[in-house]
């Protein structure tokens, strides 16, 4: 089944058409800068001109970057305030003439991808998912099952705040660090998770997953770690399951 994924990040919104068995994109991949400020109705508008892009008119699949409880919006993280509270399906549902969206937390999402067709395919124990970018995004499961809504980027780190002002990709290049300066606070992120949820494995996922070749040698941590297989397309991939998925259950 083709299904159209879209991924709603801080900075960027991308989509494109995906095959649910395969993963792979059956048409162009698109991405657009995520409207600032990131109201609710600016937001909206960008994701109906993405959908009128492709010419969609089924089903759509949307991960977003907070936390996100049957298709609510429970956190602000790296959008604007003004999204708590707001049920973002039926909102993108009204924008998009009446389209069905099933929308989910994105890094849950681009785990989902992962783990069912990608880098963690058939792995057990507990698997996390973690997606550098604007904020530092998990996706955790247990024995391929996902426990949705882990916010580990969200730990608390100096002054009181979460420890991805510290170490995600946006901190790189809001404090103009070099890759080895920025590897050092990663590092320091990685080894809180490990303390506090001792996974078995590791997949980073996220825009500098790209460079993971780079700066695997200055990570210090003692637990297998490999990159995703659809590195920074996977929130769209895993969207589209995640609405394929829904389809299947509506049945």
């Amino acid at each position: 089944m083709e299904i159209l994924g879209i991924d709603i990040g801080g900075s960027g919104i991308k989509g494109g058409i995906v095959d649910t068995s395969s993963g792979l994109f059956t048409s162009e991949r698109m991405s657009v800068d995520t409207p600032s400020p990131s109201t609710p109705a600016s937001v909206a508008s960008a994701v109906k001109e993405m959908v009128h892009s492709f010419n969609w008119n089924e089903p759509v699949g949307c991960s977003f970057p907070t936390v996100v409880i049957n298709g609510n919006c429970r956190t602000a993280g790296n959008i604007s305030p003004e999204w708590v509270g707001v049920q973002i399906d039926e909102l993108f549902s009204t924008h998009c003439d009446g389209l069905t969206f099933s929308v989910a937390n994105d890094a849950d999402l681009a785990g989902v991808a992962e783990m069912t067709l990608g880098s963690g395919k058939g792995l057990k124990g507990k698997v996390i998912l973690i997606t550098i970018g604007t904020g530092l995004g998990s996706g955790v499961f247990q024995d391929g099952v996902l426990i949705p809504n882990f916010e580990l980027g969200r730990m608390l780190y100096t002054n009181g705040e979460p420890i991805e002002y510290f170490a995600a990709g946006s901190a790189r290049v809001k404090e103009n660090l070099d890759l080895k300066e920025w590897t050092a606070r990663f590092d320091i992120f990685l080894h809180h998770l490990i303390r506090i949820s001792s996974p078995d494995q590791l997949i980073i996922g996220g825009g500098l997953s790209e460079k993971f070749e780079s700066f695997k040698k200055w990570l210090s941590i003692d637990i297998p770690v490999t990159t995703a297989k659809f590195q920074n397309d996977a929130g769209i991939i895993g969207a589209a399951l995640f609405a394929h998925q829904n389809q299947i259950t509506q049945l």
